[in-house]
């Protein structure tokens, strides 16, 4: 049984496709079309369906539209006010079209554009596309509508390596809840509790995002490595508005930064010490706010596991704390952990719903990498390069002959195998560098039009992490910071942070053996089983997907080298 998953409501648009159990592929919309996110989460653009993502699963599946036996959509309409989805939300003055007074005009457009979505599935297809979506007639039929948080949840327990776990879903927003709690047992996901708007975490962080003059909805993860430069000087501000009862609920007060703190960071300003340590005081209250929820859940499930999932999931520093200061025994996130992971929890919800008739042995099987996305052979690689007229070489040894390039402390755009599922680049469509030279962090920095207090981070061979980052564990989705240990600190220091971490990836050949096999010729020449690993992609771009896309990122930008599949190209 074919069960396609949709994800459109908000932002990061994204599908993904599973048959009994199993993924058999998932993309966002952004790939494709170059919009980052696949569009902004406004109530005006929810008709937005990610039709290039799902016609990439159904081409990977050799089958159409009509084949699908279920469609699941990430945001059930069912019982949700009209005018409460937008009424709360807070959005800075380049998205907001209207006054807050008048959003629950838009709610009806949000709404209906949910409700309306299997004909815009059927009928608002790109002409191009019409092959895989043309002639169906039942779409409504197959239509199921699942809870976003459901989605989430289902994203983060079924796929993961546990057959019982607590479950914690945090994000902005979904129909009216911010935060969920739930226990997965084999095939089963049972609601504990939910925190419903306007009370959200996640957007207080959207809030203070747009503060301090980044993008909402797209930016956090810039103020999370803003944060390392700062002290906690305003948490107790922080404290004053969040209020933790003991029942796993939160409250959080209204209130404006500028009565706080003055007038918010425009764009382009200069960041000073303010920025900083209002960032550091957010991530603080952030990580000992979520660290309340977790132990709460801890006392009401006494499960040794964890998972999570949610936008504020991929907060790796908060992970960390999690992992660190936590009550569970081991924590795994979804690596797709934002609002495009709803769409694989969403079909992994029906496909567990309608076929798993064995309580006893958990149905899904265990997401052990990310690469899920689309893939390109040599040949069409190579007839795509000959046709544009681009010089090219072909490798003997891909992973020796690029390792040597790096070790001459060259920048390699690298692309290889089927694309990540995801935010994070992990070895299918990487920037890489030598990590040994301090200056690398700003170079790569300005290759990617990159603001100067980004970091960069490791992948290293998972036999060797442990001895390079203190007690690193498998770690293959890069959503975890681990210390750098003092004495190898001086041999990396170009994915060493401010604060003496690293956001590390862990990498085994049975995940990736052309990236594994590349780390471990740096490893022979250097002996440093390390390497800078960022995304294949410039400032305000996706990750690259196809390899018109990586050639045309390598030509516009100053790398090195581009090795895609078993070609080079060199500058």
């Amino acid at each position: 049984m074919y069960i396609l998953g949709i994800n459109a409501a908000f932002h990061d648009t994204a599908a993904a496709l599973v048959k009994d159990g199993k993924i058999i592929a998932a993309a966002e919309e952004e790939r494709f079309t170059h919009i980052k996110h696949g569009k902004r989460p406004l109530p005006f653009s929810t008709w937005e369906l990610p039709f290039h993502a799902i016609d990439y699963c159904l081409k990977t599946a050799g089958i159409t539209l009509k084949d699908v036996d279920r469609i699941a959509y990430s945001f059930d309409p069912e019982g949700v006010n009209e005018a409460s989805v937008y009424e709360d939300a807070s959005y800075d003055d380049a998205d907001t079209l209207v006054e807050t007074s008048t959003y629950k005009d838009w709610d009806t457009v949000f709404l209906n554009y949910i409700r309306k979505a299997p004909e815009q599935l059927r009928d608002g297809y790109p002409h191009h596309l019409q092959k895989r979506f043309s002639d169906v007639d039942d779409i409504a039929e197959k239509w199921v509508y699942v809870n976003h948080h459901i989605a989430h949840a289902a994203s983060a327990f079924f796929p993961s390596p546990f057959t019982n776990a607590a479950v914690l879903t945090l994000d902005g927003r979904g129909e009216k809840a911010t935060t969920g709690y739930f226990m997965g047992d084999n095939n089963t996901l049972t609601s504990i509790a939910t925190v419903d708007m306007p009370h959200s975490l996640g957007m207080l962080y959207e809030k203070i995002t747009t503060y301090l003059g980044f993008l909402h909805s797209s930016d956090e993860y810039k103020v999370m490595a803003l944060a390392s430069y700062g002290k906690p000087l305003y948490l107790e501000d922080f404290r004053s508005v969040i209020h933790v009862g003991d029942d796993g609920q939160y409250t959080i007060d209204e209130f404006d930064p500028a009565e706080w703190w003055g007038p918010g960071r425009k764009k382009d300003d200069v960041f000073g010490p303010l920025h900083f340590d209002i960032a550091h005081s957010l991530q603080k209250a952030l990580e000992e706010t979520v660290l309340k929820l977790v132990n709460w859940l801890y006392g009401q499930t006494q499960a040794e596991n964890l998972c999570m999932a949610g936008g504020v999931a991929l907060n790796c520093v908060m992970n960390a704390v999690i992992r660190d200061q936590g009550p569970f025994k081991n924590v795994w996130i979804q690596p797709a952990a934002g609002d495009a992971g709803t769409a694989l929890g969403a079909a992994q919800w029906i496909d567990v719903q309608v076929n798993a008739t064995d309580s006893t042995n958990k149905y899904t099987a265990e997401m052990e990498h990310v690469y899920w996305g689309p893939e390109y052979t040599d040949e069409e690689i190579e007839q795509f390069m000959i046709w544009a007229k681009t010089p090219y070489k072909r490798l003997n040894n891909v992973a020796k002959q690029t390792a040597e390039i790096l070790a001459q402390n060259k920048v390699v755009a690298w692309y290889q195998g089927r694309m990540e599922f995801g935010p994070r680049s992990l070895g299918s469509r990487s920037i890489l560098a030598s990590p040994i030279h301090p200056e690398m962090q700003a170079r790569l920095n300005d290759i990617k039009d990159r603001e100067d207090f980004r970091p960069v981070a490791p992948v290293v061979l998972e036999e060797d992490a442990a001895d390079w980052f203190e007690d690193a564990k498998v770690s293959p989705f890069m959503l975890f910071v681990y210390p750098v240990k003092q004495e190898k600190a001086d041999r990396i220091p170009a994915v060493t942070h401010t604060d003496g971490t690293a956001r590390v990836q862990t990498i085994n050949r049975n995940q990736h053996p052309a990236y594994y096999d590349l780390i471990k010729e740096f490893k022979q020449i250097t002996n440093v089983p390390v390497l800078v690993n960022t995304s294949f992609n410039t400032r305000g771009e996706p990750i690259v997907c196809s390899p018109r896309d990586a050639i045309e990122c390598f030509w516009t930008s100053p790398f090195d080298a581009l090795i895609i599949n078993s070609f080079i190209l060199e500058k």
